[in-house]
């Protein structure tokens, strides 16, 4: 049977002679565009990639769906045209720091104008970034602003209620060699469970260590930002950030068995009366649903802490959970930052967020953070303060007191996202 691209056999790039022979370069960390070279997944000519995977993260899978169904052309080539963004962004120094930048691909976003050299050459060269104007509509923020917390400006809060905001959305690039100094591994051991892991999804990761860029097929993460984007990278601009992990069922559909969605309004409230007091605000979403573990692995969970002797406890919160998974959270902040600096944030004045690991890793990278805002307690949901109060005991941030084992052991609810 003939394959929907018309050819007879398959060729692998693992194999000889399926190398980068006619791929530009890429030299990562280099300041210039033209010097790093651009990155280049295309699936259609296989002798100009120069990475490992392809665009578009987990859609890449989709992809071939709607190839293997005719409903897509193999190798259709996206038209650019009027796709630029709508805000400049950088360069600032990180995007030439090979150590600050390992997980994104800095000029992702400017490929049309920094490559336009490439692209006139023929080679497919896409966007791993896409910057856009919205307006968000949310009904916390209607409420704030019908209790007098927040009121209109016609700037950043409009006559309806909506928000403004500038909206980025990122693919992860992942510089391997980078990649695993943050982890503290070794490129080989990383490679090596990355094939293994993902069934041997990859080959080229331990066939090709000519090829140090991976676009792996996970989620992304979406930037929000409240008030001149460029104000991100002035620290002299009171900066208010939250960097939040995704939780479908509460920041989607309001589930109340967790904070998640009530700290991600709090934040965009926080981030809306800062940017109209003169700063600047920005969420940052990242896709690692249920601590990176899942959906599926996050309701066994739910079901193992109802279900166990003496019903959902918060001193037993984190075991549950590691006895599913094997581990208690699989969200590792280590490449969060990033996204910090292709920004330019040099200074966090306000931190959203309560999480320990958040912090050390922003702080970690030289950010530098000031306040730290944890959530209000008539914010979190009577059926969450199993999840409360087990952080808190952990060491997550608070500025209340911090249960003993004892009064964890009496605190009743349900799960946690």
């Amino acid at each position: 049977m003939e394959s929907p691209s018309g050819q007879h056999h398959i060729r692998l790039t693992s194999h000889p002679g399926q190398g980068p022979g006619g791929a530009p370069p890429l030299q990562w960390g280099a300041a210039d565009a033209l010097q790093r070279g651009p990155v280049v997944g295309t699936t259609a000519k296989r002798s100009q990639r120069n990475v490992i995977g392809t665009h578009s993260g987990s859609y890449g899978v989709y992809r071939a769906l709607a190839v293997a169904a005719g409903n897509l052309t193999r190798g259709h080539r996206a038209d650019l045209t009027d796709t630029a963004p709508t805000d400049l962004i950088g360069p600032y120094p990180a995007w030439g720091d090979a150590s600050k930048m390992v997980s994104i691909d800095p000029w992702g976003a400017s490929v049309q104008s920094v490559f336009a050299d490439h692209l006139a050459l023929g080679y497919d060269i896409r966007p791993t970034i896409a910057v856009t104007k919205a307006h968000i509509h949310l009904p916390e923020i209607q409420q704030a602003i019908a209790f007098q917390r927040l009121s209109i400006d016609g700037r950043v809060l409009l006559e309806d209620a909506s928000a403004t905001v500038t909206k980025v959305a990122l693919e992860p690039v992942w510089w391997l060699p980078g990649v695993a100094a943050r982890f503290k591994v070794s490129e080989a051991d990383l490679r090596r469970a990355l094939f293994e892991e993902t069934g041997g999804m990859y080959p080229e990761l331990v066939t090709r260590s000519d090829l140090e860029v991976f676009l792996p097929p996970i989620g992304g993460q979406t930037l929000y930002v409240f008030g001149d984007i460029r104000d991100l990278a002035n620290p002299a601009v009171t900066l208010t950030a939250r960097v939040h992990d995704e939780c479908n069922g509460s920041d989607v559909f309001g589930s109340d068995i967790c904070t998640c969605r009530p700290y991600l309004t709090h934040a965009i409230e926080e981030c809306i009366r800062g940017a109209q007091a003169g700063g600047v605000g920005l969420i940052a979403y990242s896709r690692k649903e249920g601590r990176a573990l899942g959906e599926v692995t996050k309701f066994l969970v739910y079901n193992a802490r109802k279900r166990q002797l003496g019903g959902d406890r918060a001193d037993k919160y984190f075991l549950r959970t590691e006895c599913v998974a094997g581990v208690q959270d699989m969200r590792f902040q280590e490449l969060m930052p990033d996204v910090l600096h292709w920004l330019g944030v040099q200074h966090i004045h306000r931190l959203v967020s309560m999480s320990n690991d958040k912090f050390d890793a922003i702080t970690g990278s030289g950010i530098a953070v000031g306040e730290r805002v944890p959530i209000p307690d008539a914010l979190i949901p009577a059926d969450a303060k199993v999840e409360m109060e087990a952080k808190i005991a952990a060491g997550y941030f608070t500025g209340g007191a911090v249960p003993t084992e004892i009064e964890l052991a009496t605190v009743k609810g349900r799960a946690f996202e």
